[in-house]
């Protein structure tokens, strides 16, 4: 095999060749000069040494014909022998929280001093990928031991909810089912209940008092979400309401809310129709000789749109509802605004945000009754008028973890419903609610000016507080006082985390002073007294918590650390001092 030298010369030789051949043909065609016989000796060997490198680069003087070649490069393959042995890899590990395991079930049991009880069971579960179960049973109950107390003062709360539901791409439903069960004992007799008696009289009246008052509730209802429809949700609610002197009530509520586009805004209407009915079986003097009856269907419809300009947020509508009274009497048809706005002065810094709303209230005995379970049955019934409620404010953040919100509010109601204590006098023929014991419900118009002010802060890691004061001003039409309502209100709540495993919390309200009225109508006043001031109260409450595991987790409450036998009613002392002791557990089927 040649080299590429050698290639190279016998390229080169066989071209001169070629152009000798071509120049004698040429020639033997022109000049004719014969014929010649060449003989080769010997054989041409190429050499090495023929070879030659072409020093000459030819030079292209138009840059702009020059074009540049397509280079490919590529890596051949070749075996490297190396000893290097490396080692594997350890990642680096990045420290975060562990994620606590969350349960879908719980039971928590305490016991405490005036032989208090509390029981709550917890539970939920998924039947399929879509439906789901859930219950909750509630238990809280005291035996009484209120010192200087004559009478029982015992009370019972039990309750039971159940729920059945659905979670669909389009819609969501549930139907709910509930029944509570209430004793309570109108323990509160008037300090100096029995002074127009002599010491038997007045011990005997007392110990026929049977002050046991029961409240039954059996609730039905449901609610429906559609994600994409012009309706977006209905809420359906149904309640039966007793006592143990034969009260009933029953109250329907159906309120759908609906959504659609006009004009490239979306009108938001909420329709609602409250319908409530009952009766009481004797008023307060009990010299009625029929059931005392009332009723009231409300209908209405609040339209309103929403407004995003620059900063700004406006959801202005109007509020129109036609109320009847049973049998058609007390019709009335009521305007309201609802109209809300905010502005971000400093992004989320600084929000200013005021509105204008008022509402038809509908007042039922079972409101009532959570609200102040020691009323007499023997209650006027009537809707609230809100005319309107007013407020501007600023809510936002002073720091990224402290945040406030300060409001102040101008109310204007017509028919506000207050509690005031019963009249009362010592005869035996009496209720056992008509000894001074119990409350009434009066109406009357009011305005009310409030400040409100809040804050919350993340001290540091594990460490929460919160604090609300709310300052009102009272003024009434024709009442003397604003019954029962306080002018100061203050709400205090820190939370610890001591440790992983040991938590701790406090809780400090006050309750400023309130004004009640009672007379004993058995007495002759030359001046009949005047209203009665109810101190104002601090209460104090702690507890402490213990996780021994992610499931399991011990509590020590104590309530009303101060021991101070305030009233929080007129005649009924709270209990002092309480404690109790008990456990939380979750679990998964």
């Amino acid at each position: 095999m040649f080299s590429i030298e050698g290639r190279i010369t016998m390229g080169v030789l066989l071209l001169f060749f070629s152009q000798l051949s071509f120049a004698q043909d040429k020639k033997d065609k022109n000049d004719n000069i014969g014929t010649e016989v060449v003989n080769v000796v010997k054989p041409y060997t190429p050499t090495i040494s023929d070879a030659f490198k072409v020093n000459e680069v030819p030079v292209i003087t138009n840059d702009e014909n020059a074009k540049k070649e397509i280079v490919k490069y590529s890596i051949l393959p070749f075996p490297v022998a190396s000893t290097f042995s490396p080692s594997k890899g350890n990642a680096q590990g990045v420290e975060k929280a562990k994620q606590e395991r969350l349960f879908k079930n719980y039971a928590t049991f305490g016991i405490g001093n005036y032989g208090s009880l509390n029981a709550e069971l917890y539970v939920n579960e998924d039947l399929n990928n879509n439906e789901y179960i859930g219950g909750m049973f509630r238990h809280n109950s005291s035996q009484g031991g209120i010192k200087e107390i004559t009478l029982d003062d015992f009370y019972y709360d039990t309750k039971i909810d159940l729920i059945y539901g659905s979670n669909e791409q389009e819609m969501a439903w549930n139907v709910k089912l509930g029944y509570q069960n209430q004793i309570y004992n109108w323990y509160g007799l008037p300090a100096d209940f029995g002074n127009t008696l002599t010491l038997p009289e007045s011990m005997a009246l007392v110990n026929g008092i049977n002050p046991q008052q029961s409240y039954n509730t059996i609730t039905a209802g449901g609610s429906l979400v559609f994600e994409e429809a012009l309706l977006k949700d209905v809420k359906l609610e149904l309640t039966h309401f007793s006592d143990a002197y034969s009260s009933a009530e029953n109250r329907f509520l159906l309120a759908p809310t609906f959504k659609f586009d006009v004009l490239d805004e979306a009108i938001k209407t909420k329709v609602f129709v409250d319908y409530v009915d009952g009766s009481f079986k004797k008023d307060y003097s009990g010299t009625n000789t029929a059931d005392i009856k009332y009723g009231f269907t409300n209908l209405g419809i609040v339209p309103s749109f929403v407004m995003k300009r620059d900063d700004w947020t406006i959801d202005i509508g109007a509020g129109l509802v036609y109320s009847m009274g049973k049998n058609n009497t007390s019709n009335k048809f009521y305007v309201y605004p609802s109209v809300t706005a905010s502005y971000n002065v400093v992004g989320d810094l600084m929000i200013f945000y005021t509105s204008a709303i008022g509402n038809l209230q509908q007042n039922t005995y079972k409101d009532f009754v959570d609200a102040n379970p020691f009323v007499s049955p023997t209650l006027e019934i009537k809707p609230t008028n809100e005319l309107y409620d007013v407020h501007a404010g600023l809510k936002g953040k002073l720091a990224s973890t402290v945040s406030y919100d300060v409001k102040a509010s101008y109310i204007y109601d017509e028919n506000k419903a207050l509690f005031k204590s019963n009249d009362y006098n010592e005869k035996n023929t009496n209720a056992n609610y008509a000894f001074g014991n119990s409350f009434q419900v009066i109406y009357d118009d009011m305005k009310t000016i409030r400040l409100y002010g809040e804050i919350k802060a993340d001290l540091a890691k594990g460490v929460t507080v919160e604090a609300d004061v709310t300052i009102n001003s009272y003024s009434n039409k024709i009442q003397g006082e604003a019954w029962n309502l306080p002018e100061l209100q203050f709400n205090s709540k820190v939370d610890f985390m001591v440790t992983e495993k040991w938590f701790a919390g406090i809780n400090l309200f006050y309750v400023g002073e309130r004004k009640d009225q009672q007379l004993n109508t058995d007495i002759v006043y030359v001046t009949a007294p005047g209203p009665i001031t109810l101190d104002g109260y601090f209460d104090l409450n702690a507890n402490i918590r213990f996780k021994y595991s992610e499931r399991f987790t011990t509590f020590l409450k104590a309530n009303n650390i101060m021991n101070n036998g305030y009233q929080k009613w007129l005649n009924y002392p709270v209990q002092g001092f309480q404690v109790m002791l008990g456990g939380n557990y979750k679990f998964d089927f």
